[in-house]
């Protein structure tokens, strides 16, 4: 089993920057990638970005580009996403992921809200 924490989560103004953490305990040396997701209200959660546990490839949505970077800190089991360029359609409740193998996201964390005003 694995264990998901998020934190960072937070209101900022359009054009502000949050950096959301999750932080994973347990069985961590299983996983094959840790991601991002979000979902905004009376919509369907949405993937954001992604990083392979071992390596360091990454993954974004098209409407995150450029603007977010998904990192991880190996020593602190650790998976940040840094936001950059905010928008008010980034206001979600984001939502941290693991997945043992390609494709199949194993865990989740609690959630984080997110909220940009304009």
């Amino acid at each position: 089993q694995v264990q998901l924490v998020e934190s960072g989560g937070g209101l900022v103004q359009a054009g502000g920057s949050l950096r959301l953490s999750c932080a994973a305990s347990g069985r961590t040396f299983s996983l094959y990638a840790m991601g991002w997701f979000r979902q905004a209200p009376g919509k369907e959660r949405e993937f954001v970005a992604a990083i392979r546990w071992s390596s360091d490839s990454t993954y974004y949505a098209d409407s995150v580009k450029g603007r977010f970077t998904i990192s991880r800190d190996n020593a602190k089991n650790t998976v940040y996403l840094q936001m950059n360029s905010l928008k008010p359609e980034d206001t979600a409740v984001y939502y941290c992921a693991a997945a043992k193998i390609a494709a199949t996201w194993d865990y989740w964390g609690q959630g984080t809200q997110v909220t940009v005003s304009s």
